[in-house]
């Protein structure tokens, strides 16, 4: 990052104040009923008006603050309107509006706004604020990770027989299929398995020892940039196969001492492939 530009302290200061005003917005909606709902990739793959809304909310407040910088969310894509790079010490923010549509549409209360900011490729701050619980997890670059002002430490377990590993499961039933049948060959090897169906607090929960690894294939970036952020600055190694970065195919987030064997063990299932 440029002398000139921004802090990532000054940065997550903006990404505390929009994403607690969208948590707000996300939860005083759930409170009146869900609506607007619709599907994108499969009949599964919900998404409501709060998502819509949340996310203009977002857009326009970093707008008004930041108007040079772009954005990108989950439901409108880029606010940059253009394809070309972004120029050299730009910023760019990441933003999920409500990470687990599924657990709001049901009530459930783990359903969260991820918000990152990104400069020159790599994410420097990050905010996930379950929406539910007002519980909330910060990082900034090389600073560390924090709960509610609390710094964060990882799982300190070295066993993976012993490991309690999240994940989850896309919204294509062929994926579904060949996750599930990956996640059959991996339970007896473990301590056992939790599915909360937010990837961004599945990350949190990582980063807080809360589950001691996380995997799960299909991520997009608007659910990995925050959550993956604090998960790394809370110590865990987060990549994916074969000395991949994290993406689409596979992420992995995991201590060090148990992401040689839970690596391992995914590539020997090919976790990465199937749809």
């Amino acid at each position: 990052m440029r002398g000139t530009g921004p802090t990532p302290g000054e940065l997550l200061e903006v990404a505390l104040a929009v994403a607690r005003d969208a948590a707000n917005t996300a939860r005083s909606m759930r409170a009146e009923g869900v609506s607007g709902i619709t599907t994108k990739s499969t009949r599964t793959d919900v998404v409501t008006a709060a998502d819509r809304a949340v996310e203009r909310q977002v857009v326009a407040a970093l707008r008004a603050i930041r108007p040079q910088d772009t954005v990108l969310g989950e439901e409108y894509g880029d606010s940059g309107g253009s394809n070309r790079p972004a120029a050299p010490g730009s910023v760019r923010w990441i933003v999920d509006p409500i990470d687990g549509t599924v657990n709001y549409l049901y009530g459930l209360p783990q359903y969260a706004i991820s918000l990152a900011a990104e400069i020159d490729g790599v994410v420097v701050a990050g905010v996930v604020r379950n929406a539910a619980t007002g519980a909330e997890w910060t990082a900034t670059r090389g600073d560390g990770a924090f709960r509610d002002g609390q710094r964060l430490r990882c799982s300190t377990e070295t066993d993976l027989g012993q490991a309690l590993v999240a994940t989850g499961f896309g919204y294509d039933s062929g994926r579904r299929a060949h996750q599930a049948a990956v996640l059959a060959q991996l339970i007896p090897q473990v301590r056992d398995i939790r599915r909360f169906g937010a990837a961004a607090l599945d990350l949190c929960l990582a980063a807080e020892g809360a589950v001691d690894a996380y995997y799960e294939k299909g991520l997009a970036a608007w659910d990995l940039a925050a959550g993956g952020l604090i998960a790394a600055e809370a110590g865990l190694r987060v990549a994916g196969l074969a000395g991949a970065p994290p993406g689409p195919e596979l992420v992995i987030a995991a201590p060090p001492a148990l992401f040689e064997p839970l690596h391992a063990r995914l590539a020997e299932l090919d976790a990465a492939g199937g749809p």
